[in-house]
């Protein structure tokens, strides 16, 4: 998430200029590690094999998406795209034929009570005129019941997953930095100190809230739980990275170009906030003292990653941790951290990686029988989903049963194991 189109003339990105950085880090917290291995054990800050590659190839995804997934959603765009009026006319359609659907199901089938599908035939009982309700009847009733839901199923599917790819895309398209840029409200600041300073505080303040929204609604939530899916934590974590912000919503950094904060400065704020990151995902660095107070650290990251009840949620600062403070999203650490989803995936898969959240939501989707439903399982919280998923249904409901959704949360404990693109 956060990713800022460039020019060819546009700065460069620090977050790929500093990939030796990357590497360089990580093979001196390797062997760090491995030299304290004998003395201490193993720990959750180790790398396994298959982790940090599955967190390599999530790194290398997130850099290439932005130059791919726009591209191809660029047709789909309502307004700019040349099927963006089919996609907006089949969701509409789709969403009409669900709600069709859903009153034949519920006329149809057998809910009891004076409505029920059977109340004529069961006057006939107390009238004495018959000796109950024809079978066939019954069965035909349930029969065209079962077709009304399966109808309801992929039609709910259908106007969510196009409806969605017409709302982000539009989004998107009309928040761009440069769009914003020349709407602007205040003149532009210039590329000196006072800027690239007001540049990096707002990404920060801005990266705070998206951050915190993509813990709290669960399509946004979707496209983060990449970052937070590692039950290790090193600084090959910080490259797991998502690939999904086309389908998001966020709140636009480019706000920062109308009060006269550039483009590129923006740009360059992006790649500051990043990269900050990088060195907060290790467990190898403990307390830092008083700078704790102000700015986030590996102490107050390790919390952001925990799985354990009282750090669900917390901590979603990236440069600055004063955000947390002030907005009441801060947790020290106190307990040992469970790194990971609090049902983990146990997947090294690339793609399961990046799409289980999404597969579990569809499917959530599927099984409504209302509106209210299928729309809360999209945009409440991953616990609002688990709460109210039939009994005995899992989230990604593999053979295994599998989940990747934190249990009997509130709407905005989400399962935090991933970061987005963008989002650590």
């Amino acid at each position: 998430m956060g990713v800022v189109n460039q020019t060819r003339s546009g700065p460069r990105d620090l977050t790929v200029v500093a990939v030796p950085l990357y590497f360089g880090g990580m093979a001196a917290e390797y062997l760090w590690l491995h030299r304290q291995a004998a003395r201490r054990g193993p720990t959750a800050g180790d790398y396994e094999l298959h982790d940090t590659l599955t967190s390599l190839a999530m790194g290398v995804g997130s850099l290439v998406a932005p130059l791919v997934v726009p591209k191809l959603l660029r047709p789909f765009t309502p307004g700019r795209g040349r099927y963006g009026k089919t996609v907006v006319a089949v969701a509409l359609g789709a969403a009409a034929l669900t709600t069709a659907a859903d009153i034949v199901a519920d006329r149809a089938g057998d809910q009891g009570g004076r409505e029920g599908p059977d109340a004529a035939d069961s006057l006939q009982l107390i009238d004495g005129t018959d000796e109950g309700p024809p079978v066939s009847g019954r069965s035909r009733r349930r029969a065209l019941a079962r077709s009304a839901r399966k109808v309801a199923s992929v039609g709910g599917v259908v106007a969510v997953g196009l409806g969605a790819v017409a709302v982000t895309t539009t989004w998107a398209s009309r928040m761009t930095p440069g769009r914003l840029w020349r709407r602007r409200l205040l003149p532009a600041l210039g590329t000196g100190p006072l800027a690239l300073a007001l540049a990096i505080a707002g990404w920060d303040f801005i990266y705070y809230w998206n951050h915190r929204l993509m813990h709290e609604t669960r399509y946004m939530w979707a496209i983060h739980v990449v970052h937070h899916s590692s039950e290790h934590y090193n600084l090959s974590t910080a490259l797991r990275q998502p690939v999904a912000d086309a389908f998001g919503t966020f709140l636009p950094y480019g706000i920062l170009c109308l009060f006269g904060i550039s483009p590129e400065l923006i740009t360059t704020a992006r790649g500051v906030n990043l990269l900050y990151q990088f060195w907060i995902h290790t467990e190898t660095i403990d307390r830092l003292g008083p700078t704790e107070a102000v700015l986030n650290t590996p102490s107050h990251h390790r919390v952001h990653h925990g799985s354990n009840l009282q750090y669900l949620d917390r901590n979603h600062g990236s440069i600055l941790i004063v955000w947390d403070r002030l907005f009441g999203t801060f947790e020290p650490e106190v307990q040992p951290v469970v790194y990971g989803l609090t049902k983990n995936i146990n997947s090294f898969n690339p793609g399961r990686v990046a799409t289980h959240e999404y597969a579990d939501m569809l499917r959530d989707v599927a099984r409504s029988n209302s509106w209210g439903d299928r729309l809360s399982f999209v945009l409440r919280g991953p616990g609002w989903a688990t709460r109210h998923r039939p009994e005995g249904v899992v989230a990604n409901a593999d053979a295994d049963g599998r989940s990747d959704m934190r249990l009997s949360q509130p709407d905005g404990a989400e399962s935090i194991r991933f970061a987005p693109t963008g989002h650590h």
